[in-house]
């Protein structure tokens, strides 16, 4: 069980290790294009697909099991290593695959969350800027809200109440008391 652990920890960066590679070049999915298509079915030069970076799943898993099939093969035939005779070698052998699969896709994630983030940059500095100027002026607001506050309520208790009538002068002007 500890060696099928490291065999898949080591398989998972392998398939980081092959998605990185195919990501900064495509050369060899590019040569089998050229000799398995014709002139008019062949890749376009700004075209990155690779065997597995921008693969969809199905094919992806096919060029993984594929090029490690053909890896047992020579290995079970030309050393004295007996892969598929036995279950840790088949237990083996479908743990790096599964470990590649599974690397491909982090790598994918790790690869495209980095462009993201390189691209929000300038965009994350302009939106902070603009949240601090905005609380600026939110606490620029409630500052001068509470000194205008004040100041109405001091006019309010030093405002004479000269003009004023009292409530029995009122009564007496509309006629209801003598």
């Amino acid at each position: 069980m500890g060696l099928e652990l490291v065999i898949f920890i080591g398989a998972i960066l392998l398939g980081i290790l092959i998605y990185w590679r195919e990501s900064q070049g495509n050369k060899l999915y590019r040569f089998f294009n050229k000799i398995f298509n014709s002139k008019e079915l062949q890749m376009k030069p700004e075209n990155k697909k690779g065997f597995v970076f921008k693969q969809a799943f199905l094919p992806r898993l096919v060029y993984i099991v594929g090029v490690f099939l053909l890896i047992g093969i020579v290995v079970q035939f030309l050393t004295p290593f007996q892969i598929f005779t036995n279950y840790n070698g088949i237990s083996a052998f479908s743990s790096v695959i599964v470990g590649t699969l599974i690397g491909t896709y982090v790598a994918s994630f790790v690869l495209k969350s980095g462009k993201v983030i390189e691209e929000k940059t300038d965009s994350f500095e302009d939106i902070v800027q603009s949240a601090v100027e905005k609380g600026k002026d939110i606490i620029e607001d409630i500052k001068t809200k509470d000194v205008e506050e004040e100041i109405t309520e001091e006019q309010k208790e030093e405002a004479p109440k000269n003009n004023e009538k009292s409530a029995r002068e009122r009564l007496k002007d509309k006629g209801y008391l003598k």
